[in-house]
């Protein structure tokens, strides 16, 4: 065997193969550039490069490799791996372009259709994700993870009977998918006639391992509550919060330490007078804290003729971040160093960076709605960034916020969650924080509250409006007829007419809550 032959080409191509599979990405990389090397005209060895380089969050290189392996072999599966770059770079005008003539591919690779419909998904195409993860069952219908994706997203776009289906046939096929059981638990309100707790105390009586039994402990404890077995419900969701907290690392101290600082350097004398900032009137924020009705005004607002919404995006933070990096001078020592930057900043150029990231996500209409409940945090920045950017601010009872705080169990965000005193301790540095930024900036922010909505849709909803300064349109009371994904924990209950069974839930817990009651009352919030 000759070292130029083809077979030492894909043996070094195995190898590589076989580096990622046990986790040696440094072999797997050396590799590859010997590869490159020999053979610079083999397409698939600078995908492989360009795999590894994104694994490494080097997008730059990432892109650059699987351009040449598109130049000298396009394919489908190299353009798929090019939008994926682009996303995850943040180039979501790039992405949504890359993928624009995969929308209506056909693979012979199940997997492939799976992975088109999860960045579909992401970009906001959610009829074309669902048929491509409608392939990929129908490619391989033993795929219990492909069920998994599909039935979530049947979910997000309102179809509960399909989900629940596509739950139950993960289920089948792997047993230990123990998400698929929280996710079905949340969508319907279970009945003593209809519901799965004794198949899931069963296997939470069987199962070790923590992540798994998390999810059997709320998914449990929410069936329970729909039951009325409030002290039982009580009981298994502490005991799920309690296991998923003993194995976090996480320390409530910074995010309190992180507000109190904000507080600090983003005094009145930032809002003085004329701010500088981008003109534009497109963006419209949501936020507060999570559980507190954002998503239904995000609904309300979103059936204006006039209004996209985009969705959840963290596109402020991640150019705030993007921009204080490259403000000069020597890298902060820490986060509360990095806040004293952020006030050092071109705002106008903040400002400007957000618009032109999210320009591919605000549907050509005149105003979108960015609902990322974190933007709390950073409420003054958009101001100054933004000046004429409308701020909508949620507000709930605080036993409430926080009792449908603690029983949600968050994919990646809110760690504060999982402990009654650390989640007390944070709201009540919300509190603050969203005093502060009313005071240093009087009128900006429109403060709704959840019950007030409840009580009156229709008056809100035209204060609402006012506040915008959009015309009154009679959809805006139809929200629950639309059809558009949401991809929040409340996807089905904004499907549904205003209903008032959410109010004062925390009554049923009173005595287990009292702790968390006697944290923000020494705070001096009223939970009356």
């Amino acid at each position: 065997m000759t070292a130029t032959s083809p077979s030492s080409r894909e043996q070094l191509a195995d190898r590589i193969a076989r580096c990622i599979d046990g986790g040696d990405i440094r072999e797997a990389l050396s590799t590859c550039q010997q590869l490159n090397r020999q053979y610079p005209d083999y397409a698939y060895g600078w995908y492989l490069a360009s795999f590894l380089m994104k694994k490494a969050r080097n997008y730059a290189d990432a892109l650059r490799a699987i351009e040449r392996a598109l130049q000298l072999g396009h394919s489908q599966k190299y353009q798929l791996h090019k939008a994926r770059c682009l996303f995850e770079a943040n180039d979501l005008a790039g992405a949504m372009a890359a993928v624009e003539g995969l929308r209506h591919a056909d693979f012979p690779d199940a997997h492939l259709h799976n992975e088109l419909a999860s960045l579909l998904n992401q970009l906001g195409d959610h009829e074309h994700a669902l048929r491509h993860f409608s392939l990929a069952v129908e490619r391989d219908a033993r795929n219990a993870e492909f069920r998994f994706s599909k039935a979530a997203l049947q979910r997000y776009l309102g179809d509960a009977v399909g989900a629940e289906a596509g739950f139950d046939a993960a289920i089948a096929l792997e047993p230990d998918m123990f998400e698929a059981y929280n996710a079905r638990a949340q969508l319907r309100r279970q009945t003593p006639e209809s519901n799965h707790i004794a198949q899931l105390r069963d296997l939470a009586a069987r199962t070790s391992q923590p992540a798994g039994l998390v999810q059997l402990c709320f998914a449990l404890a929410k069936e329970q509550e729909d039951v009325g077995d409030y002290s039982g419900a009580f009981a298994s969701l502490k005991q799920g919060a309690d296991i998923k907290r003993r194995h976090m690392q996480y320390s409530v101290e910074t995010d309190l330490q992180i507000m109190t600082k904000i507080r600090e350097v983003y005094g009145p004398e930032l809002f003085d007078g004329h701010i500088e900032g981008c003109a534009a009137t497109g963006p419209v924020f949501i936020l507060g804290m999570p559980r507190t009705g954002t998503t239904l005004v995000e609904r309300i607002l979103g059936s204006h003729s006039t209004v996209h919404s985009a969705g959840e995006l963290n596109t402020f933070s991640l150019e705030l971040i993007r921009l204080a990096r490259t403000a000069g001078g020597p890298a902060p020592v820490s986060r509360l160093d990095f806040v004293a930057r952020t006030a050092k900043i071109d705002f106008r150029a903040l400002g400007e960076a957000y618009i032109d990231s999210t320009r591919p996500m605000s549907g050509g209409r005149p105003l979108f709605i960015d609902k990322l409940p974190f933007n709390f945090l950073y409420a003054g920045l958009i101001h100054l960034a933004l000046p004429q950017a409308k701020i909508i601010n949620l507000q709930r009872h605080p036993l409430d916020t926080c009792f449908a705080v603690y029983k949600q169990l968050f994919k990646d965000a809110y760690p504060f969650s999982y402990d009654l005193d650390e989640l007390g301790r944070y709201y009540v540095a919300y509190h603050r924080l969203m005093q502060h930024w009313n005071a240093v900036m009087p009128g900006v922010i429109h403060t709704m509250h959840y019950e007030s909505v409840v009580a009156d849709v229709e008056g809100e909803a035209r204060r609402l409006l006012d506040y915008c300064g959009l015309p009154w349109e009679d959809q805006c009371l139809r929200f629950h007829e639309s059809t558009r994904a949401s991809t929040t924990a409340s996807a089905l209950q904004v499907r549904q007419p205003i209903y008032d069974t959410s109010v004062g839930r925390w009554r049923h817990f009173a005595r287990e809550l009292e702790p968390l009651r006697a944290v923000l009352e020494d705070a001096g919030i009223d939970t009356a």
